[in-house]
């Protein structure tokens, strides 16, 4: 079904248009763009995830597929358009959620595991109270300090988490016969669901990936722009298994003119994250992006140097086109708007539109704190979901406020890591994503980091990278400089309030998370 009300596209025309899908953890969205980054027509579907066992998740790849399709038809449909009228296709999509299937047969051999999946739990904790973990750190922390080289910097504190692909990967040969029995006899295919929707939509003639869902998996080294042999061997992965790795803006080829009745060019694939960035024209070393959707993303444009990954902070590949490799700094944290639904669940509010106002209609949470913890925390997995300080007069407002609140402090948290440990002069900070239309947690974050915010007209980010970065592949737009253009601002949120002004609060926030963890 439609999702929002699509501009009128007029009777099928000449003009060259580009279509964004951005396939997410809560749904699959596809935006139509013209010359004038305009949104055309649009459709989205509401992604439902499975739950086989406690703590796993996954997604049924026909019923994804399905979705994918279904929306691209609908929205080239709301837009009044042609499939012959699209110039490229980019694919946006949730990173490090992955399948394996038959090379020969193209049969999966189990659904999607999802990034959220815990069923690894149990690996991941045995290798990292394990003496070759130890032995590890041990020969990477003398590698580091003998040739001072940043790439030995990574291993010499490495640990495992069930956010990994590695991890779960690792499960599947340990777990499905089937597949590593095709893996033995180079038969088995890994992807992200780039690769998979890259595979349907060719059927079976194009495997690949590209750099940044490739250097999302954790398997992928930056640093070599390879497959991760090391690791592989380490937790008994074949090599045979990976996807060759392509540019982010780049013909792919073209899906079967089967499926849309016209071959559509493939233009892009690209990460989530990275797709966001682009969209923002966060192009030059130092520009920040700020997603708050499900969770909370920070990510800096490093330029052609590669930080070294360091605890809370790792290096990615933000995208390449051509000899350009951009290199990004990221940070993240869970549960921002899947905090935010679940008060909305529980009837603390009706519309996710009132809750800025429901928190400046008192002065403060009246020393209730909220800390998020709904999903596994890749620092302390026993972390729990509370709130402290209610007390008799504690209203509504009162608990908003104080998830609100959370959202901000740990954005300060993370920003100050992020300055201390990223040296680069850090410019304006771009939000998007679905928490960013709420203009008390944008404003008192501005308040807390002491910098001006800004606000996309449109804050479907991903979406539009993909489609900036088809467009760049199709010849719609010529170069970066036409797409910065393009960018619509709707909102900029200046510091207002003094640090000091919420520092008390904080201090009781911070208090709340120590009392949380290891629960």
């Amino acid at each position: 079904m439609p999702c929002g009300q699509p501009e009128s596209g007029g009777a099928a025309a000449p003009a060259r248009y580009v279509l964004g899908v951005d396939v997410g953890s809560t749904a699959v969205k596809c935006h139509v763009y013209d010359r004038a980054a305009a949104v055309r027509g649009s459709s989205c579907r509401k992604v439902e995830s499975l739950y086989p066992h406690p703590g796993w998740v996954e997604l049924d790849p026909e019923v994804l597929w399905s979705q994918f399709i279904g929306v691209i038809k609908e929205a080239v449909q709301a837009a009044g358009l042609h499939m012959r009228q699209v110039a490229g296709l980019g694919i946006s999509t949730q990173r490090a959620t992955f399948i394996t299937w038959h090379r020969k047969t193209g049969k999966p051999f189990h659904n999607f595991i999802s990034w959220q999946d815990l069923r690894s739990a149990e690996l991941v904790n045995s290798w990292n109270r394990s003496l070759l973990l130890k032995v590890i750190h041990v020969i990477f922390t003398i590698l580091h300090f003998l040739t001072g080289n940043d790439r030995y910097l990574a291993p010499s504190f490495l640990t495992f988490s069930t956010h990994q692909t590695s991890m779960k990967l690792s499960w599947v040969f340990k777990n499905i016969p089937e597949a590593d029995e095709a893996a033995k006899k180079n038969n088995c295919c890994f992807g992200t669901v780039d690769t998979w929707l890259l595979y349907k939509l060719t059927k079976g003639s194009v495997y690949a990936t590209d750099y940044s869902n490739a250097s999302s998996t954790g398997i992928f080294e930056p640093f070599t722009k390879c497959w991760n042999p090391t690791l592989s061997n380490l937790l008994s992965i074949p090599m045979s298994v990976y996807p060759p790795v392509k540019d982010t803006s780049f013909s792919f080829g073209s899906a079967d003119s089967e499926i849309f009745g016209v071959p559509v060019p493939i233009m892009s694939l690209v990460a989530d994250q990275q797709s966001a960035m682009f969209g923002e024209c966060c192009f030059l070393p130092g520009d920040v992006k700020l997603t708050m959707g499900t969770g909370g993303f920070w990510n800096i444009n490093t330029g052609g140097n590669l930080y070294a990954s360091k605890r809370d902070l790792y290096p990615l590949i933000g995208w390449k086109i051509g000899d350009e490799v951009v290199y990004i700094t990221e940070g993240c944290m869970s549960d921002i708007g899947n905090a935010i639904k679940w008060a909305q669940d529980i009837n603390l509010f009706t519309n996710v539109d009132e809750t800025a106002e429901m928190a400046r209609s008192i002065v403060d949470s009246q020393g209730v704190c909220f800390v998020p913890g709904f999903q596994v925390s890749a620092n302390d997995p026993y972390l729990c979901a509370s709130f402290m300080g209610l007390k008799p007069t504690t209203s509504r407002s009162h608990l908003v406020r104080a998830i609100l609140e959370s959202v901000a402090f740990r954005n300060k948290q993370l920003y100050d890591i992020i300055v201390k440990k990223v040296h680069i002069p850090l410019q304006t900070v771009r939000a998007d994503g679905g928490v960013s239309n709420n203009s008390f947690v944008m404003q008192m974050t501005s308040d807390l980091i002491n910098k001006k915010i800004e606000k996309p007209a449109n804050t479907d980010m991903s979406s539009l990278g993909a489609a900036f970065l088809a467009g760049l592949a199709s010849g719609l737009w010529t170069d970066k400089e036409q797409l910065k253009k393009l960018r619509r601002i709707e909102a900029v949120f200046e510091p207002q309030k003094d640090l000091e002004e919420y520092r008390p609060a904080m201090d009781t926030w911070m208090q709340a998370v120590k009392r949380s963890l290891h629960w």
